[in-house]
């Protein structure tokens, strides 16, 4: 049996794009930003000290250069990597609604003892396809017509299982929201 590793690679790639972005956007404060709004203040306090009605001209660098605004920045990067990420998933959650996951004629109909065998065509699929919503929410109304009989069953747990799946993904951007 296959082991899986305990940290999902959704959470791998969140902390290391935080890493990253953060090692990046320190870089371009400590060798463009900060030095480039020291030399604009000196400039003008020298300009100041000439002149007492001089009046100073706002510069971008000198606005951005504290620690709370390369705070933000460096959220506000880490939260595009993340909306980005999860743009990418939904993209490839895309394809699988235009694939036939249970190819059924025109009129015909599964039966509870046929319920097996068109698990087995999900379960086929490739490990990151089956754990899409799709097939998932799909294998769980199959496995509960199979043990029920009841249509309805299936319905209510198929119901059940997406808002289940739709909470988590609310919370799961609920951190992209806050920051």
């Amino acid at each position: 049996m296959k082991k899986s590793f305990p940290i999902s690679f959704e959470s791998i790639y969140q902390l290391f794009s935080l890493i990253v972005v953060a090692i990046l956007v320190h870089a371009l404060y400590v060798g463009l930003i900060r030095p480039k709004a020291d030399a604009i203040l000196a400039k003008q306090e020298a300009l100041v000290a000439e002149d007492k009605s001089y009046v100073t001209k706002r510069s971008i660098y000198v606005l951005i250069r504290d620690y709370e605004q390369e705070a933000c920045f460096i959220l506000l990067f880490w939260a595009l990597a993340i909306i980005a990420y999860k743009g990418a998933m939904t993209i490839k959650h895309r394809a699988l609604l235009r694939m036939d996951l249970i190819p059924l004629a025109e009129g015909m109909r599964i039966l509870p003892e046929d319920t097996r065998d068109w698990s087995r065509k999900i379960q086929a699929l490739a490990p990151r396809q089956r754990e899409a919503l799709l097939p998932r929410a799909l294998l769980a109304a199959l496995q509960r017509f199979g043990l029920t009989g009841n249509i309805q069953d299936a319905s209510a747990s198929t119901h059940a299982y997406c808002a289940s799946e739709g909470e988590r993904l609310e919370s799961e951007l609920s951190m992209v929201r806050y920051i």
